[in-house]
């Protein structure tokens, strides 16, 4: 039982057709089996958390509320999280036995994603697009916690820049499945009528289609698990102020110097603690 649904062309020739549908139980069970194992691990397993001597310090008094996400990086994310939704829904309810007119709600979730892509990607370069990607502390730290992880002796775990370590990996793996879904997707427009593209099925060849639907077939399964751990994290009670900052924009100031580093993650001065370092000096003089 391979992972893949083959067809013969009308010419003979046998092409993929979709992928598999069974894997979609298999990336259920995949994020089931993850929130259950990590579940024990922190329980039962993990040490208690110690992070390395932080010699870095902040410059002057931190506001009480830590800004972190602007409200347009707020709205992208819910604008994201509810097209993914529609489109995981949308795609993988009828091949579960819930029949509905799926493919109107597919294409306009899929344009949707696409179009909330794209302006992030514009959007990110006016703010510090290298701080969700790993840097090298990032990946001497990585294989620090890994040799932990095993029981090897190593240096305890350093403190996180903007974004902690597995929030920047999970990103890599939503920019490999997310771009193979909206790139295939963008594509697979022109198998229907749509306001936005004439219908052309015959735009490809049957081999290159199968590939394309085979491609957007797994990174779509693959989103299921990527998916359900993501919630699974962010409803965690370790990671609620991570996931609060994405719905109110600010973290607290406690929270930030106990798990970021404010040497890599420098946070401005509210302009309220200036002034009141204004008026110190002045009643020093």
């Amino acid at each position: 039982m391979g992972f893949i649904k083959w067809a013969t062309s009308p010419w003979g020739q046998t092409v993929p057709e979709h992928v598999a549908w069974y894997l979609i139980w298999v990336a259920l069970i995949a994020g089931v089996c993850f929130m259950i194992v990590h579940g024990i691990y922190v329980a039962l397993v993990a040490p208690e958390k110690t992070f390395s001597k932080n010699e870095a310090v902040p410059a002057g008094p931190l506001p009480e509320r830590i800004p972190r996400h602007s409200l347009t990086a707020r709205l992208f994310h819910w604008v994201m999280a509810a097209s993914m939704f529609t489109l995981l829904f949308t795609a993988f309810l009828p091949k579960l036995g819930v029949h509905f007119n799926w493919v109107l709600y597919h294409w306009i979730a899929g344009v949707v994603l696409t179009i909330s892509i794209c302006f992030h990607i514009v959007h990110s370069f006016f703010m510090d697009p290298w701080s969700i990607w790993p840097d090298k502390t990032d990946v001497r730290d990585s294989m620090f916690r890994l040799r932990r992880f095993f029981g090897k002796p190593a240096p305890p775990p350093e403190r996180f820049a903007k974004y902690p370590l597995e929030n920047k990996f999970y990103h890599l793996c939503i920019v490999v499945a997310g771009l193979s879904v909206i790139g295939t997707g963008v594509f697979m427009l022109k198998r229907i009528q749509t306001p936005i593209f004439t219908r052309n099925p015959y735009l490809f060849s049957d081999m290159t289609w199968g590939l394309m639907y085979l491609l957007h077939g797994l990174a779509g399964i693959g989103l299921i698990a990527l998916i359900m751990v993501h919630v699974y994290m962010g409803l965690r009670p370790e990671k609620w102020p991570i996931t609060k900052s994405m719905i109110l924009g600010w973290m607290s100031r406690d929270f930030y110097l106990e798990e970021h580093d404010p040497k890599r993650w420098a946070v401005k001065q509210s302009a309220q603690s200036k002034e009141k370092r204004g008026l110190a000096a002045s009643d020093a003089d």
